[in-house]
C-alpha cells in the first residue's frame, strides 16, 4: 500500500466465525499504511485489535472492487476467505456495490462474492469463489505423527491430519511448521468430525498466529481431506470461532466458501496515535 497521511482514519470492524478484520474504504486509492501502523492497529491490548487490515480500493482488472490485505504483523497477504467476506459486508453497507453478487480483484486473482444481509442488524451471509485448490502429494515430517499435504489456494497451506486438534501444541508446532517453508505457510491441524463430511480445525496463520477461523484454511483442509478420501464435495469445517461451509468442485474448478459475517463496530483512529 502506498502512503498518504491523513489526520484521522475511519474503519469498520467485522468478523467471519471470529476471524476479525478492520476494513477501510478507499475508492479513490488515496490511503496507504506502513507496517508499524498495521501492527499498532491490530494490537489487541494497545490498539483496536484485529487479525488483519483490509483496504477496499477501486476496481481493477475488470473487477468492481479491489482488496489490499495486510496481516496483523504488517506483512501483505494474497487472500483471505473470511476477510473478503467481511469486505463484502462493508462495501454493501456503504453502497459501493449492490448485492447479490460482485467481483473483487485480489493478489490471488479475481474473486466473485455473493452477499445477502441478515435479518438482525449487523449480520449477513457471504460466499466467495476461492479459486481452484491445488493439492500436493501426501508427505511426512519428523514434527508430526500423521500425514501432511501442501495446498495452494493462491496462498500457501500445510494441512496436518491427526486426532483432536484441541490437544495440539499449536503455539509450539505452528511456528516450526511455518518456518519450514520459505516465505512461511499457513498451518491447519484437522481431524474428522463427529458426522460425515465434517472436519474440526485449528489454524496457525502466517503473519498472525492462532486465529479463531481461517477461510482459505478451511478450504485447504477440505481439499486435503477429500484427497485422503475422508469427505465428499460439501464439507462443514468447525473452526474454534464458528462453522464454515466449503463446496469443492472438480480438481481444476474453483471451490466455494460460505458462512456468516457480522459487523462489530465503527472505528475512528487518530493517525498520530499509530506513530
Amino acid at each position: 500500500m502506498h502512503s498518504r497521511d491523513t489526520r484521522s482514519l475511519s474503519f469498520t470492524k467485522h468478523h467471519g466465525a471470529g476471524n476479525d478484520f478492520l476494513v477501510v474504504l478507499d475508492p479513490s486509492d488515496e490511503i496507504g499504511f506502513e507496517e508499524r501502523e498495521i501492527r499498532a492497529l491490530c494490537d489487541r491490548h494497545l490498539g483496536v485489535g484485529a487479525d488483519g487490515v483490509i483496504r477496499v480500493g477501486r476496481g481493477r482488472c475488470g473487477a468492481e472492487l479491489s482488496m489490499d490485505l495486510r496481516n496483523a504483523d504488517g506483512s501483505p497477504a494474497e487472500m483471505s476467505g473470511n476477510g473478503i467476506r467481511c469486505l463484502a459486508q462493508a462495501a454493501v453497507d456503504a453502497g459501493l456495490v449492490v448485492p447479490p453478487a460482485f467481483t473483487v480483484e485480489t493478489a490471488a486473482g479475481l474473486r466473485t462474492v455473493e452477499y445477502r444481509p441478515g435479518e438482525d442488524p449487523g449480520t449477513g451471509w457471504a460466499s466467495v469463489d476461492m479459486g481452484a485448490a491445488r493439492v500436493g502429494p501426501e508427505e511426512t515430517s519428523s514434527l508430526w505423527d500423521g500425514p501432511l499435504r501442501h495446498v495452494d489456494l493462491g496462498n500457501p497451506h500445510l494441512v496436518a491430519l491427526g486426532a483432536d486438534p484441541a490437544d495440539v501444541d499449536l503455539a509450539g508446532l505452528g511456528p516450526r511448521f511455518q518456518e519450514s517453508v520459505q516465505g512461511g505457510v499457513n498451518v491447519e491441524f484437522i481431524a474428522v468430525g463427529a458426522r460425515r463430511d465434517e472436519l474440526v480445525l485449528r489454524v496457525w496463520e502466517r503473519g498472525v498466529g492462532e486465529t479463531l477461523a481461517c477461510g482459505t484454511g478451511s478450504v485447504a483442509a477440505a481439499a486435503a481431506a477429500s484427497a485422503w478420501g475422508l469427505v465428499g464435495d460439501t464439507v462443514r469445517v468447525h473452526n474454534p470461532g464458528g462453522t464454515l461451509e466449503v463446496l469443492l468442485g472438480a480438481p481444476s474448478e474453483p471451490a466455494r466458501l460460505a458462512g456468516p459475517v457480522r459487523k462489530v463496530a465503527d472505528v475512528v483512529v487518530d493517525r498520530a496515535s499509530l506513530a
